[in-house]
């Protein structure tokens, strides 16, 4: 590229210097190489085919609602067709996502364990420095690969490339002010657990939560059921000071730090409810200078949240705050759900703002004052949730935030998709193992990687068949999200008017709903033997699936697997009609692979990422089929393999665990055997 042309690029960067403070990309070339570089760093480079010296570079910046965007074009001097071969350079955390939403296709919910090689990805997100590069262009034409060391490598041919740069992307392009991800980080072990709220509302006792966890212990601790939190009804009424949480009712004689140590004798990690309301107006007026004061000198009071506390005194904090989470923290409880948050939000700092402002208090500010003392009292190594709706204003201090209302709904995980384990883990709220909802509930929650909390009667767990939708569906996998925007963007383009919120009686325009626009559900799963696609589908509205639409190769073979009715339905190439929902399940869970030309593992049972969970390693060698699976005690698991036409079983060997089961109906072979302990077992299978 002549010296003029460059020249002239950097004139125009230069002019916008104030931008390159904000991140803004800085554009280099060396021969025929092209360096892109934010504050010094170098992001990506690139090579470019062709006659270098023709290629026109073009930059423009520009600044909308506070966000800043940069787009780079480069074009040929003669339109035609040239190839750039590229590796961008990230962090630890990034993902290989898709940016927008391109295409005209059905409407899917991607989540991602490991690295992503979906053929929808565009773009890098860097959660470390949170910036976002895209690229417009689309499988064929555009391919991404992620390698070791958080590097991607791409590969575009086109005539013209279109570059898209984001800094603070996040924080600035999805109005997150509080999105500071250096500062924390997101918390990456599996929340699986029981709550007692919808099992016993308030009426719960210590016998309840005893009776809980031995049935627990027995039925689904193996599985990965991790935590059990009491809920509301533990407490003394009206809720007031610190004492009224630490010293419980009548209905729980022991103590609550008893039954945490209840609970984890059990083998589980204890979790408590607690809110940020005060009822006591006793307490209250002997008080006052504890609590936010109206024009009129009296202590604010509000709906839902009784009298507002004054996030912003020092000695609130240390008399209303600090004590409670001091004492429950050294009783030994790994898990708290604070409630009432957006009441103090909205019917609190919202509503009494001009008393805010007449003291010279940032609402905001005394606001995560409130949840920061909580954080700082029981440390960053317990799980915090935000309890209830989106709270924008506690990013970087929850671990968790219950995205909805009360009662289970999978709208939310379509509606913030995006925020998933990068922002916060998702609450979709307790799930009730009812005939109509269980599986579906459990299928899109651990689809998804979201907080999964079961929240029936323990008699349900010894009774009930419906047991197994939650067994099959935990834990959940750490997930990172495959898009970077959100699938139903309905609610989250709301999220600005949390500001303008004046009551938290009910849902809000910016609060998950209970319907949504997508019962299509996908978790890209990539191991270091094997990457494979499930596809979760929770309702019958997209009857044809086109196989472009979930980033797979139109132009491949794929095996499909029914996980929950464990049938096989065929090779699917193109597109996958699914069919009948079966009423028994009201939902279906599809596992696709890429079809071999050899025998090959389809699905396991254990988990429904249909392997993922429990298969450590996999291997075809020399007519082999070789596996090595971590088996929960006494459980029955069972391997389903594809064997193709012509293939020749010979025998099969489960190592230490004893064979039940080897029957091939049509193509697929079923084996199933089971370990007395909790075991990793090598397992092989040989043909002739």
């Amino acid at each position: 590229m002549k010296k003029l042309m460059i020249a002239s690029l950097f004139c125009t960067l230069l002019s916008a210097s104030n931008l390159f403070a904000q991140g803004a990309i800085q554009v280099v070339q060396k021969k025929d190489s092209l360096f892109f570089s934010v504050q010094n760093k170098i992001i990506l480079k690139a090579q470019v085919s062709g006659n270098v010296s023709k290629m026109q570079i073009h930059e423009h910046q520009s600044v909308m609602n506070n966000a800043q965007y940069q787009t780079i074009s480069l074009v040929p001097a003669d339109f035609k067709k040239f190839t750039f071969k590229a590796v961008v350079i990230a962090d630890e955390g990034s993902i290989a996502c898709e940016s927008d939403r391109w295409n005209e296709g059905l409407s899917i919910v991607r989540h991602t364990v490991g690295k992503s090689f979906n053929l929808l990805n565009n773009a890098v997100y860097n959660r470390n420095n949170d910036w976002l590069i895209s690229f417009d262009a689309a499988y064929p034409a555009f391919n991404m690969q992620p390698q070791e060391n958080n590097e991607y490598q791409i590969q575009v041919v086109k005539s013209e490339l279109i570059i898209r740069f984001k800094p603070r992307y996040y924080q600035q392009h999805r109005g997150l002010t509080y999105f500071k991800p250096k500062e924390y980080s997101i918390w990456k072990k599996p929340v699986v657990g029981w709550c007692s709220w919808f099992a016993y509302f308030d009426n719960v006792t210590e016998t309840d939560m005893h009776r809980t966890a031995d049935v627990l212990s027995t039925k689904l601790k193996k599985y990965g059921l991790d935590y059990i939190q009491i809920d509301d009804g533990y407490q003394q009424v009206p809720i007031g000071m610190p004492d009224t949480w630490i010293n419980a009712n009548n209905k729980f004689p022991a103590g609550m730090g008893n039954l945490a140590n209840y609970i984890a004798s059990k083998g589980f990690q204890p979790g408590i409810w607690t809110n940020v309301s005060f009822a006591d107006s006793v307490a209250a007026y002997q008080h006052k200078e504890l609590f936010i004061k109206t024009l009129d000198g009296k202590v604010a009071l509000g709906n839902w949240v009784g009298y507002v506390m004054n996030g912003a005194n020092k000695s609130t904090i240390d008399q209303l705050i600090k004590p409670i989470y001091a004492e429950f923290n050294k009783e030994g409880w790994q898990y708290f759900k604070l409630d009432a948050l957006r009441h103090l939000k909205y019917e609190g700092y919202n509503t009494f703002s001009k008393e805010l402002m007449r003291d010279g208090i940032n609402k905001n500010e005394a606001y995560r004052n409130v949840v920061a003392a909580v954080r700082n009292q029981i440390g960053k190594d317990k799980f915090l949730m935000a309890c209830w709706g989106i709270r924008p204003e506690l990013v970087g201090l929850v671990d968790g935030c219950r995205i909805g209302n009360d009662g289970y709904s999978y709208a939310g995980l379509a509606q913030f998709n995006s925020y998933n384990n990068i922002i916060w883990r998702n609450d979709p709220d307790h799930i009730v193992l009812s005939a109509k909802e269980a599986y579906r509930s459990c299928t899109a929650t651990s689809l998804t990687g979201s907080l999964f909390m079961l929240t029936d009667q323990p008699d349900l767990y010894e009774k009930s068949n419906l047991i197994d939708a939650a067994i099959r569906s935990i834990p959940v996998l750490m997930t990172s999200p495959g898009q970077v925007y959100d699938v139903d963007p309905s609610r989250s383009s709301l999220i600005a008017q949390a500001e303008t919120e004046m009551s938290g009686s009910g849902p809000r325009p910016f609060d998950a709903s209970t319907t949504t626009t997508t019962g299509l559900f996908q978790m890209d799963i990539n191991k270091p033997y094997e990457n494979w696609t499930v596809l979760g589908r929770l309702d019958e509205r997209d009857r044809v699936i086109p196989l472009k639409d979930l980033g797979l190769d139109a132009k491949k073979e794929y095996l499909v697997f029914e996980f929950w009715s464990k049938q096989f339905r065929g090779i699917q190439t193109k597109q996958f009609i699914p069919g009948a929902i079966d009423t028994a399940y009201n939902c279906q869970l599809f596992c696709f692979r890429e079809k071999q030309i050899h025998p090959q593992l389809l699905a396991t049972n254990r988990h429904i990422s249909c392997g993922a969970l429990e298969l450590e390693q996999l291997q075809w060698n020399n007519n082999r089929l070789i596996g090595t699976s971590n088996l929960v005690a006494d459980d029955l698991y069972s391997i389903y393999i594809y064997e193709p036409t012509g293939a020749h079983f010979k025998a099969v060997n489960t190592g230490i665990a004893t064979l039940i089961e080897n029957v091939l109906s049509g193509n697929i072979r079923k084996i199933s055997f089971r370990s007395t302990d909790a075991a990793s077992v090598q397992w092989e299978i040989s043909y002739q």
